[in-house]
């Protein structure tokens, strides 16, 4: 816990770099939609390491009672006037190790927090036990093999050589990215059934003219919809997303 990355001192940073982009849009965007068929009824859920709290306030807007979490005070600080206004949403400073009452969910939302995480799977594993029978938790997180691909496209050799593990360390730069296949093994070794998956950004981050991310964000929004459910589109999303219930 005590080597887990939290945005302290950076939350305005992590604020632009994650929603003032269209990477931030479109994943958005995206995850909302794979999370759509599982808040048909009404829920209590509870959210890991939320962050600025828009996937909360898309949640809690759609009729359901959530709590907010995240390690960060300062990113806190920047949900406080997006959400307290809403009476189904509550606010908790904590760590993901320090959540004692996940049993009363029935969804877990989880999103771009594993590869921030010194023991990723003892992540995993913690959520997994302390979930209740029948939960189902919404999994995210930044894909290795993407990572790979990508920098192989750019012509990183040395970097990729080098097992992707920067000298310097850039504090908006995922300290542990994660294989998806091999999440995919790990969740289901420990009993979650595997009801969903897709892959987030599978072109939007290999376009070799950037400039057509905003021009043609809608066209690229249409065709991410249409084929990041689909092999072998999915195993390429910058993220990897999956919906898991426990047995």
């Amino acid at each position: 816990m005590k080597n887990d990355h939290i945005f302290d001192g950076i939350a305005e940073k992590f604020a632009n770099n994650i929603y003032g982009t269209t990477k931030g849009r479109l994943r958005h965007t995206l995850l909302c939609d794979v999370l759509a068929p599982y808040l048909a009824r009404p829920l209590k859920a509870i959210e890991i390491g939320g962050g600025t709290g828009v996937m909360t306030a898309h949640i809690a807007a759609m009729g359901h009672d959530v709590v907010l979490t995240d390690a960060s005070s300062d990113v806190l600080s920047k949900a406080a006037p997006l959400l307290n206004a809403s009476d189904n949403i509550r606010i908790r400073h904590q760590y993901l190790q320090e959540i004692d009452d996940l049993a009363a969910y029935d969804l877990v939302v989880c999103h771009a927090v594993l590869e921030w995480l010194d023991a990723p799977f003892d992540a995993i594993d913690f959520i997994h036990k302390n979930m209740k029978r029948g939960a189902r938790l919404s999994l995210s997180f930044f894909n290795q093999d993407a990572n790979l691909f990508a920098n192989a496209i750019y012509g990183n050799f040395d970097y990729i050589a080098k097992g992707m593990k920067a000298k310097k360390q850039v504090r908006l730069n995922p300290k542990q990215p994660l294989g998806a296949m091999r999440v995919v093994d790990y969740c289901e070794s420990l009993g979650f059934k595997v009801l969903d998956k897709a892959g987030i950004r599978c072109f939007h981050d290999y376009m070799r003219d950037i400039s057509h991310q905003n021009s043609k964000f809608d066209e690229l929004l249409a065709l991410e919809r249409q084929y990041h459910k689909m092999p072998p589109y999915l195993w390429l999303g910058k993220y990897f997303h999956l919906i898991l219930e426990k047995g």
